[in-house]
């Protein structure tokens, strides 16, 4: 199964589980109803901004379309978890590194965003966000206040107030982003 196959999936399984139309998130995102059908059906990749607007109409973390759907309990090792092939086709990898673990208190993720990608508008969700730049020059915006990280650095924020990466450079980025809903 694709990646955008497997997220297509999960938003229908769990919207159907929430009783909630497509035309009831299409008014909450501001995306057709149309592309909503064609992501459900593995037809069109989304990007991470849609994502994003998709997991607040849902009431989850984005994280929550890339996990995988086991019921391990115990400290999971997660292994070679980079696979390139995602980043052509949606110019980020967002991998959960949470090892399937059943309702974690945070989520750990590895990020990589291809050059110039996530371009878009600000956004928030309940809890918080710890982002972590493994590799490259991460552009955020919080709360209208911009700044750049560079490797190594790190910063800690309330996602209720609008906020969003960027890659405005030529080459990929690797961060952490360690995020919570509560």
């Amino acid at each position: 199964m694709t990646q955008t196959t497997h997220i297509g999936k999960k938003i229908n399984e769990l919207r159907k589980r929430k009783k909630i139309t497509l035309k009831i998130i299409s008014q909450q995102t501001g995306l057709s109803i149309s592309f909503l059908s064609q992501l459900e059906h593995g037809k069109t990749s989304a990007t991470l901004e849609s994502l994003k607007k998709i997991s607040e109409s849902l009431g989850v973390n984005p994280s929550y379309f890339f996990s995988e759907t086991n019921e391990k309990t115990r400290s999971a090792i997660t292994r070679n978890i980079v696979d390139t092939t995602n980043l052509t086709e949606n110019r980020f990898i967002y991998k959960d590194l949470s090892g399937g673990m059943k309702d974690p208190a945070f989520i750990p993720n590895l990020i990589i965003l291809d050059p110039g990608a996530n371009r878009g508008n600000n956004f928030s969700h309940k809890g918080q966000e710890f982002l972590y730049v493994l590799e490259g020059t991460l552009t955020i915006e919080v709360d209208d206040y911009v700044d750049v990280l560079q490797p190594y650095d790190c910063v800690f924020l309330d996602s209720s107030k609008p906020h969003y990466w960027y890659n405005k450079t030529d080459k990929p980025i690797k961060f952490l982003c360690i995020s919570s809903t509560d």
